[in-house]
């Protein structure tokens, strides 16, 4: 049986923050944010299904991503693809990284099953690169399946809707 919230934003959420299992996504959440700032690329790649989704659209209100222009729309392929670019050999997006302090708070669960939680939540992230920092804000949305216990969470969409997408939008040279 699925919690949906069918009416505006503006009223209660799908179930409550304290519900195990939107604490379970949230703790998921921090977890790969953590795993990021401390630039743990192949952790970080086996927090998602096999069918998981990383987005950064352009638009930040479409919901097709497959027929839109994104900054990122990554599959596990892709992922292992940007994670070994990041972590292997001699990769200038690797080797001067940036160091980045991410928040990931103001969550609003979406809808919550037995077997999955839709969270929102805002994502500020810092960087700091040749003694210039930038500022990254967004809005993120997060899927995730429940596992038998915490380790089997997975996340199985990610989708960044920057604030700035439509201006011009730096490298990063990290993962948002």
């Amino acid at each position: 049986m699925a919690d949906t919230a069918t009416t505006p934003a503006t009223l209660a959420p799908a179930a409550p923050l304290d519900d195990p299992r939107v604490v379970r996504a949230i703790e998921l959440a921090w977890r790969e944010a953590d795993l990021l700032d401390r630039k743990e690329y192949r952790a970080w790649n086996e927090l998602y299904t096999e069918d998981g989704i990383y987005v950064i659209p352009l638009d930040a209100t479409t919901e097709d991503f497959d027929d839109q222009l994104n900054m990122v729309y990554d599959d596990a392929r892709m992922r292992a693809m940007r994670v070994a670019r990041l972590t292997e050999g001699y990769a200038i997006a690797a080797v001067d990284s940036a160091r980045t302090a991410r928040t990931v708070s103001r969550f609003v669960p979406v809808e919550t099953t037995d077997g999955s939680v839709s969270l929102r939540a805002a994502q500020v992230l810092v960087a700091y690169k040749r003694g210039r920092h930038q500022l990254w804000a967004g809005d993120v949305e997060f899927t995730v399946r429940l596992g038998a216990d915490r380790s089997g969470d997975r996340i199985v969409r990610k989708v960044i809707r920057l604030v700035d997408s439509e201006d011009a939008v730096p490298a990063a040279g990290f993962l948002l």
